[in-house]
């Protein structure tokens, strides 16, 4: 090659270089985004956060043991009283708790993480996030039947009063979900997946508390029951008296126009 054409292009190689490693590297975030492991690296996200916990735990357990041993050794010395003792000692039942409690987490994540690591999807199955998005929206149509459906609306007026608390808490709920989700949308990542999936577990859980205090409270004020079955067959009823009358119209109109043709 001509030694002039080489000196010329010398910086052509570096560009290319850094071209092809930001190409790759896209390639590479944009797999991971829509990646089907994030599931699994969420759940292995998780486990390791829940071991910190229960490392933290740990260590605040060890020292409240030695708190509550010296305060001990301060009260038989006469230089705490009865009370410094109890109080050291409540202290130390309470971080036993919060250890045991830890625990308890740290075993349920790794469980999670072998769950995740068995139903890691195939590459044509959907993606985790999609998955997710798609518990999201049906948790939120199921919401939404409360909401536009006149029967529902009269069986369960307490799902859309935004007075009762359990309906309050689904929506503080719901917003939650929401911006767990633009989280998500903005970067998904292990820990972004992971707060998105815990939001869409507790807007459930709210959802299912909040239905179920709407049917105590509709059963308090229903006289039995087949209550929503009632206000279904009037909503029906209804519906047929208004098609009958606009056939009736309909005819009644006819009528006339024959009439007037003669």
């Amino acid at each position: 090659m001509d030694p002039v054409l080489i000196t010329q292009l010398w910086w052509i190689a570096p560009g290319a270089l850094a071209a092809g490693t930001v190409g790759f590297a896209t390639v590479r975030w944009r797999g991971y985004r829509g990646g089907r492991r994030l599931a699994l690296d969420a759940a292995r996200h998780d486990v390791k956060v829940a071991q910190q916990i229960a490392s933290d735990r740990r260590h605040a357990l060890k020292m409240a043991r030695a708190d509550a041993a010296h305060a001990a050794a301060e009260r038989s010395a006469r230089r705490l009283t009865g009370d410094d003792v109890a109080a050291a000692r409540q202290i130390l039942r309470e971080r036993e708790r919060d250890l045991r409690a830890a625990q308890a987490d740290l075993h349920a994540k790794r469980v999670r993480l072998s769950a995740a690591r068995a139903a890691l999807p195939s590459a044509s199955a959907p993606r985790p996030l999609d998955r997710l998005r798609a518990e999201h929206d049906a948790i939120t149509a199921r919401w939404m039947s409360y909401e536009t459906d006149p029967a529902m609306q009269i069986a369960y007026p307490a799902m859309t009063d935004v007075r009762q608390p359990a309906t309050a808490a689904y929506l503080r709920a719901a917003g939650q979900a929401v911006e767990a989700r633009r989280e998500t949308e903005y970067r998904a990542t292990p820990a972004t997946y992971s707060a998105y999936r815990d939001a869409v577990a507790a807007l459930e859980r709210s959802l299912v508390a909040a239905e179920h205090h709407a049917r105590v409270q509709s059963g308090e004020r229903a006289s039995g029951p087949g209550w929503q079955d009632a206000a279904q067959d009037v909503l029906s009823r209804s519906a047929e008296v208004l098609d009958k009358a606009a056939e009736a119209a309909a005819s009644a109109l006819s009528s006339w126009n024959n009439r007037k043709r003669r």
